[in-house]
């Protein structure tokens, strides 16, 4: 069976105006009363998001900017689906470590990824997807994110530039015929960055631009010899058989400023874990200049199941 985007949750769309990150941790309860309440979620997923999908369109006639990807870590299959094969590259995301930087790995069991263009619908989903997992979950992480002027990141600079355009998007984000089994899935890392601002807009833009690699104002690329060696556009690039390989970008700004809490949530969706692992150890590796005014804070790996596994895991297929 060939990819199908109609199959897959919302890993290769939009990034939307308002945004949700949530991670939870399963509370320590007995086995049999986490998968129960887990199967009872799922068979609710896909009800609630088709109703807040209507709630959400029909004030101004227009289709709903609602889209969300729900997924759960290695762990959380463990515990789970402890007698059922998984998806081929789940793993337990351990942390990489550089000479200089290293990106650790947080717990995380269940994800979700909302976003839409009204913040009250990204609100009530997480609000209704937490009345069925609220008993048997902690919070590990939640932030909420925005887009910011011209979808640029935070630093000021237009952000995922490198991304494959939509109608090839599908072929990086979603698995395919490689593991038939779970087909229109998708491989999901979430990383929480922290920026020191004062120290990013001390600098001149023209040193900005080294750092990141490209023009400002207008995202064009600088020539090899006008970076700084550990880019940004240069640190993060990964390449399999002298080929450059891609993922899905969705990075989010987030900000307190009156706390001077800011930074970006990386969330990077691909078809092959081991693509968006190789390009983090490679971050690490040169040293890349986003770690120089950033400290990491979270990050783990998710499985996000295809719209039919879904209904299978809510059908107790799985169990």
């Amino acid at each position: 069976m060939p990819i199908n985007p109609k199959y897959a949750q919302d890993v290769w769309k939009d990034i939307g105006e308002s945004v949700q990150f949530t991670v939870l941790k399963f509370k320590d309860l007995p086995v049999a009363e986490l998968q129960e309440a887990f199967t009872t979620f799922v068979g609710r997923y896909k009800p609630i998001v088709h109703s807040l999908r209507i709630r959400d369109g029909q004030p101004n006639g227009l289709p709903s900017s609602l889209k969300i990807a729900f997924g759960l870590s290695n762990h959380a299959w463990d515990i789970l689906y402890p007698n059922t094969a998984k998806p081929k590259e789940l793993e337990d995301f351990a942390g990489v470590q550089g000479p200089k930087y290293a990106m650790p790995a947080t717990e995380g069991d269940l994800f979700f990824h909302i976003r839409a263009n009204n913040q009250a619908v990204v609100y009530e989903a997480q609000e209704q997807f937490m009345r069925f997992l609220k008993e048997i979950t902690e919070v590990v992480d939640s932030t909420q994110g925005f887009r910011y002027f011209e979808g640029r990141a935070i630093i000021g600079f237009i952000d995922g530039t490198e991304a494959p355009e939509s109608y090839e998007a599908a072929d990086y984000a979603i698995i395919g015929d490689e593991d038939e089994d779970f087909i229109n899935g998708s491989y999901a890392f979430a990383q929480k960055w922290r920026h020191n601002m004062d120290f990013w807009n001390k600098m001149k833009t023209e040193h900005q631009e080294k750092a990141i690699g490209r023009e400002k104002f207008t995202d064009l690329e600088l020539e090899d010899e006008d970076k700084y060696h550990n880019a940004h556009n240069v640190a993060s690039q990964y390449e399999e058989n002298g080929e450059e390989q891609k993922i899905i970008r969705m990075n989010v700004p987030y900000s307190d400023p009156a706390s001077g809490n800011t930074g970006t949530y990386f969330m990077g969706y691909a078809r092959h874990w081991r693509v968006t692992k190789g390009m983090l150890q490679n971050m690490v590796d040169q040293s890349d200049y986003l770690l120089t005014f950033s400290e990491i804070l979270t990050g783990q790996l998710f499985f996000i199941p295809s719209r039919t596994t879904l209904e299978a895991m809510a059908d107790g297929a799985f169990s």
